[in-house]
């Protein structure tokens, strides 16, 4: 109990009261949507066999729900977008066990949104701090090495400063609506050079008599689901380093639950599936996820994951496209960088300093590493400028 707030840990989202918890994300990111988070848990995708362990952490005031955050034991580093291995690999040399670590965050989803859900009737800073030195305090308790808050915003990062967290930046290519009408005049926005370039991969997809296709809302059905549960595993079995989090089930449930925030791009050819991408999206942006392809052709995958996302989303009068963790080379498809930001908290003070010794030189190279990027972007200067 600290004041009027009661604080607990709950094992499943199940546990929490579904229109309850959709009133703390209201229009935040679909991610956070207690569908999106209880089907993930229902088809096995996070439990003790994947790693992810939930450990949700809710705040009650008169028995209402008025805090909330997604939050995992995790007992290794992968599928988080946010890399610690060389810090795990510390603590083991200085005799720190790392795993269990506590992560605040949407399980394989590197997407910014809030980690820490407010009803709009409390201080929304102080719940913050209040819920981040709970966390703190469990993991000192519990002799947990750490707590780490992924993909977070702004005034979650001023927060939890605040009480001790050291935060850490990163880079992801982000495409930006600047009041775009068509793809061609998107196009007219690149440098010649590369929009010329832009136009013979189109053109080659089409020679190819490929199509490609936005499937979404109600047009989806269970085929088109379990069609694109084959590409995505076909893509993670054919990576020496793929590993498969999603089940069938997952996309059933998604389908099921979810299918007002799902955009499938398929490619097709003689009447067949070819390639396509998993893309969630709301009122604003629409956030690519997992792609697969049973063909190998030039240019399918730019044509598939970029340029007709782009399209889509410009149709739709989305804001921008979030197309997921890593890859320069989407910078050569309009695809801009934006920082990110995550949060740590080390409960060993050896370890801790070591750490932070560590973000304030990565900080800076981070920083410089984006501007020299902005220098080499694709996209006219007069758009970048407000």
């Amino acid at each position: 109990m600290s004041g009027d707030y009661t604080i607990k840990v709950v094992r499943k989202v199940s546990e929490v009261d579904a229109e309850q918890w959709d009133g703390l994300v209201s229009k935040g990111s679909p991610f956070l949507k207690w569908n999106w988070l209880e089907s993930l848990e229902r088809s096995g995708c996070v439990n003790e066999d994947t790693g992810w362990l939930p450990h949700h952490l809710v705040v009650e005031s008169a028995g209402k729900l008025i805090a909330a955050c997604p939050m995992y034991l995790k007992l290794h580093s992968m599928g988080e977008f946010v890399f610690d291995y060389e810090w795990a690999e510390t603590a083991h040399h200085v005799g720190i066990q790392y795993y269990p670590k506590m992560l605040v965050g949407v399980p394989f989803t590197p997407v910014t949104g809030h980690r820490f859900l407010t009803a709009e009737s409390v201080d929304r800073s102080a719940v913050i701090a209040l819920m981040g030195q709970a966390l703190a305090k469990i993991a000192a308790d519990n002799k947990i090495s750490s707590v780490h808050v992924n993909f977070c915003l702004d005034d979650e990062r001023q927060a939890l400063e605040s009480i001790g967290f050291i935060a850490r930046n990163g880079i992801q290519f982000h495409w930006q609506n600047h009041g775009f009408t068509s793809f061609d005049q998107y196009l007219g926005s690149f440098r010649s050079d590369r929009r010329n370039k832009i136009k013979r991969e189109r053109r080659e997809v089409a020679r190819r008599e490929i199509s490609i296709k936005a499937i979404e809302g109600e047009q989806l059905t269970q085929k088109h689901m379990r069609t694109m549960f084959r590409l995505y595993k076909d893509h993670v079995d054919r990576l020496y380093y793929g590993r498969q989090y999603l089940t069938q089930e997952f996309f059933d449930e998604i389908h099921r639950r979810f299918a007002a925030n799902v955009c499938l791009m398929l490619a097709e050819r003689d009447g067949k599936v070819i390639a396509g991408t998993f893309n969630i999206r709301d009122h604003a942006a629409m956030y690519g996820r997992y792609w697969g392809a049973f063909e190998d052709q030039p240019f399918l995958h730019f044509n598939v994951c970029y340029y007709s996302a782009i399209e889509h989303c410009i149709r739709m009068g989305l804001e921008r496209f979030e197309a997921g963790a890593g890859g320069s080379f989407k910078q050569l498809r309009g695809l801009d960088p934006e920082h990110t930001t995550s949060m740590h908290f080390i409960v060993d003070g050896k370890f801790r300093r070591a750490v932070e010794r560590f973000l304030k030189q990565e900080r800076e190279i981070i920083r410089q590493k984006r501007d020299l990027l902005l220098e080499r972007s694709q996209i006219k200067r007069e758009l970048e400028e407000p």
